[in-house]
């Protein structure tokens, strides 16, 4: 399932994003950040067509995901999971295996060293190539959010940014895609 380069490619990657929820994003160090970074990935995810997954993490506790992130994603409804890395999740391995073809992840979302470090763990036992958008991942706290960046690099995740995994998927600027998204990179 891996994928040979280690480029995203538009037809090769999903967007996972991991738990933007209510009552858990206001906790989280950066929020804004994250969110922003999130919902550039969103944009680009629906102007070139990318499939994408949308994660809660026990909803019942800790609140839908915020409406930014569902305004972002029309007609993407979240997958309610219980496990805390998404690969445990019987509902959201179907639908990973419904896109043929996606063997590269590009990832974000809280908690970076919990739900987000134990997808990419999962992602890549199943041969995924995964990509994590550095800065569209946070934790409660930077010290955590570090830790679970290096955890996941050093277990074979490639660290990029939300920007970079953007100008890497639009990959030319002369496209309609690209001047399309330039005015929210601009922001």
């Amino acid at each position: 399932m891996k994928a040979g380069s280690p480029r995203l490619r538009a037809d090769h990657t999903l967007l996972l994003v991991v738990d933007l929820q209510m009552r858990l994003l206001p906790a989280i160090a950066n929020r804004r950040q994250v969110l922003r970074n999130s919902l550039l990935l969103l944009r680009l995810a629906d102007l070139i067509q990318l499939p994408v997954l949308l994660t809660t993490q026990y909803e019942k506790g800790l609140g839908a995901t915020v409406p930014e992130v569902l305004a972002a994603a029309p007609g993407v409804a979240p997958l309610d999971k219980v496990s805390f890395g998404c690969f445990g999740d019987e509902t959201i391995l179907a639908r990973l295996a419904a896109q043929p073809g996606r063997d590269q992840l590009l990832v974000a979302g809280i908690e970076s060293h919990i739900c987000v470090a134990q997808t990419v763990l999962g992602a890549l036992d199943r041969g995924y190539q995964v990509h994590v958008a550095s800065d569209a991942v946070g934790s409660r706290t930077e010290a955590n959010r570090e830790v679970g960046l290096s955890r996941m690099e050093h277990a074979g995740a490639l660290l990029s940014s939300a920007e970079m995994a953007i100008y890497e998927l639009l990959a030319r600027s002369d496209g309609e895609a690209f001047r399309r998204m330039l005015p929210y990179l601009k922001e």
